[in-house]
């Protein structure tokens, strides 16, 4: 496969899911869940926070629905705070859990089924260079990525600042999508600029992993 229609496939990939998660997630009766929300009053966020939180330490539900909880949910300022927060203390838990801990209480947490996930992860040696990290923060599978990274000889003067750019960078556009899913008149155009977000994000976190790489073979 050449590397024009490797690039053409994932892009039609990455507006395919994108499609998918704001037509599933516009099916959702979310009016329940609003009103429970609303209810807290002031601790709304710290709500939104935990669940996001819980969702990346143990991965069974995918984290990205909490950012577009939290975006349909809150003001968007706070919306992209509590999500970039939880994200930090979330991942800097599943670092220091698998750095303390080891391979045996990552695998407990994530499952068997999602182990092979984080062994190819670690594979990538992303330790070995400050933009492999970051690029592969920005990605989905950040969870992953930081279990696996505490597996390996990651210092967390490294991690650490990756985290916080691959969160505020990521965070934004997911928060941004959720804040508009539901605004009535403009579905078409907003999944536009969506799919738009979402692939300039892919193609920066690549550019970022192939710097990295390039940087990592020039040593």
């Amino acid at each position: 496969m050449n590397r024009t229609l490797r690039k053409t496939l994932k892009f039609a990939l990455i507006v395919g899911v994108v499609i998918l998660a704001i037509g599933l997630f516009q099916q959702l009766d979310l009016e329940p869940l609003k009103a429970q929300i609303q209810e807290m009053g002031p601790w709304a966020p710290v709500g939104i926070f935990a669940l996001r939180a819980f969702s990346v330490v143990i991965p069974i539900i995918p984290s990205t629905f909490w950012a577009f909880v939290a975006g349909s949910l809150l003001d968007y300022p706070v919306a992209v705070a509590t999500v970039v927060i939880a994200d930090i203390v979330s991942c800097s838990l599943a670092f220091y859990l698998a750095k303390r801990y080891g391979r045996n209480l990552v695998e407990k947490l994530v499952g068997k089924r999602f182990m092979g996930k984080v062994d190819e992860l670690s594979k990538k040696h992303l330790e070995s260079n400050f933009f492999l990290l970051a690029g592969a923060l920005m990605t989905g599978a950040f969870d992953f990525v930081s279990y696996s990274a505490g597996l390996t000889t990651t210092k967390w003067k490294m991690f650490l600042p990756a985290l916080v750019l691959g969160a505020i960078v990521s965070d934004a556009p997911m928060v941004a999508i959720g804040a508009n899913l539901f605004q009535k008149g403009r579905g078409y155009m907003f999944a536009g600029i969506a799919i738009l977000s979402v692939f300039c994000l892919a193609m920066l976190a690549g550019w970022l992993q192939k710097r990295g790489a390039a940087s990592a073979v020039s040593k």
